[in-house]
């Protein structure tokens, strides 16, 4: 699961800690954010991560189809992928 953490460390390399809706540096001093870009870089994980997922999910269904094609049995398919 993506969070809004995962986007502010995503949008700012130094910051290494975040407690609340307060982020730090490895100094321990608090760095600035905009949280209406975390917000929307959220929105950017989230729809990326939900792209790959699709993505992994059509080209396992278009892999058992071809392996059906080409005359396995489901238990044969099974037995490969699991």
């Amino acid at each position: 699961m993506i969070t809004i953490h995962d986007a502010i460390y995503s949008l700012n390399s130094s910051i290494v800690t975040i407690i609340d809706e307060k982020a730090y540096d490895k100094d321990g001093k608090e760095v600035a954010y905009d949280m209406t870009q975390a917000q929307a870089k959220l929105t950017e994980l989230q729809n990326a991560y939900t792209a790959e997922q699709t993505a992994q999910a059509n080209a396992k269904a278009s892999a058992l189809a071809k392996l059906t094609a080409l005359g396995l049995t489901q238990d044969e398919v099974k037995a490969i992928v699991g």
